[in-house]
């Protein structure tokens, strides 16, 4: 019989409660034949012992088999001791047996195996049966139970092992997959951020731009403010817009908002009326596009979204400068963006918007996700340049 370390809970309780009525029914069983067997005889000392001593032997054998674990040298010692001269003890030293076979203890197995035949030997001589079987036929039986128990042991304890080893598998794929839920999490937050921030910020940039220009500027005409407040009316409309597409995608990926489809998302193509809606605004900007063949619309969001981004950060820090787009590249060589502004001539006029600090690490995020690159600084020129290379299947 094996001994497993179950935790102590039902199934832990359950299997020591089976185990210890196994016992008991051998004892009874070895303590019983004899009586069977012996017949009509007057009370000796040999019977008493029998029916007096040889009990309280086995009672005190099934209080010692509770320390098997902590002393299994010395338990299992004094219980085949005990089953030389007490049938009642037979259960608790079969019990042993099973669990030194379980913890794959084989000397100590062998040499308690050995005596636990031998016991039996001797239990059979000095007991009270009138019919003792042969001295081989008694060893014979003796070697096949302690087979028995010492392979029962082992396959209870192989399962054992084969079950450790299925929960363990299963909670490492429990915990693999809680932080595999935990890394997809922060990866969609770090992209709805990214996406807010991307199409937000250039609107509200430029509603900020043109408010500024409005409570700044005295010498405007009322055309010009008439503009002015209406290029602000437009991009907050525009950015209220996009800030309900990106929440409704939110709660319901699946669900278009408000019943209509959803929205395509911006491509290569759309740059030339960002820069176009960029030069109503009143920046001095300029497109090169050198893109002849179709780009894939994985590629061209990004390279809107990048062109988009580093307008917003000209409009922020580089009011009034020249700037260049430049778009070129081929299925073989890739995409490469580049835009650049010239160094101001002289202090910015107008308040400075305020910068989040995020703009350039959600392109540098971006173009790495795209599996491309991007440098941005000070050129020799002291204007500043963003260049993105990406991959045309990105």
């Amino acid at each position: 019989m094996s001994d497993p370390d179950w935790p102590a809970q039902r199934s832990g309780r359950l299997a020591v409660a089976w185990r210890y009525g196994l016992a008991v029914l051998i004892s009874l069983v070895v303590w019983g034949s004899p009586l069977i067997s012996a017949g009509e005889r007057e009370t000796d000392a040999r019977l008493m012992w029998f029916l007096v001593g040889d009990p309280i032997l086995g009672l005190v054998s099934f209080g010692l088999i509770r320390w098997r674990h902590r002393r299994p040298v010395l338990v299992a010692g004094l219980l085949t001791a005990f089953s030389f001269v007490s049938a009642t003890a037979s259960g608790p030293a079969s019990w042993i047996i099973g669990s030194l076979a379980a913890r794959r203890r084989w000397r100590l197995v062998a040499v308690i195996g050995l005596l636990n035949v031998l016991a039996g030997v001797v239990l059979e001589r000095i007991g009270i049966g009138d019919d003792a079987l042969p001295l081989w036929v008694s060893a014979a039986f003796g070697f096949l139970v302690v087979g028995i128990l010492v392979a029962t042991g082992y396959a209870m304890s192989s399962q054992r092992q084969l079950v450790d080893s299925y929960r363990d598998r299963a909670l490492t794929a429990e915990r693999e997959q809680v932080a595999r839920v935990a890394q997809a999490r922060a990866a969609e937050r770090t992209r709805i951020a990214r996406e807010m921030h991307d199409v937000l910020a250039h609107r509200i940039s430029l509603v900020a731009m043109n408010a500024g220009t409005l409570s700044y500027r005295t010498d405007l005409s009322d055309d010009e403010r008439t503009a002015a407040a209406r290029s602000i009316e437009d991009n907050a409309q525009r950015a209220l817009s996009d800030l309900r597409a990106l929440l409704g995608v939110l709660r319901d990926p699946m669900q278009p908002v408000d019943g209509t489809p959803e929205r395509p998302q911006p491509g290569i193509d759309d740059i030339a009326g960002l820069v176009a809606e960029e030069a109503a605004g009143g920046m001095r900007v300029r497109l090169s596009n050198r893109v002849a063949d179709e780009v894939p619309a994985a590629t061209g969001r990004t390279a809107f979204r990048i062109v988009q981004e580093a307008l917003t950060n000209v409009r922020k820090h580089a009011t009034g400068t020249a700037v260049t787009v430049d778009l070129a590249g081929t299925p073989d060589d890739g995409l490469v963006i580049a835009v650049r502004n010239a160094a101001p001539v002289g202090p910015v006029a107008r308040p400075a918007l305020p910068a989040s600090g995020l703009g350039l690490i959600g392109l540098a995020e971006r173009a790495e996700l795209a599996g491309g690159r991007i440098t941005h600084g000070v050129d020799g020129t002291g204007g500043y340049a963003v260049r993105a290379w990406i991959p045309w299947t990105s």
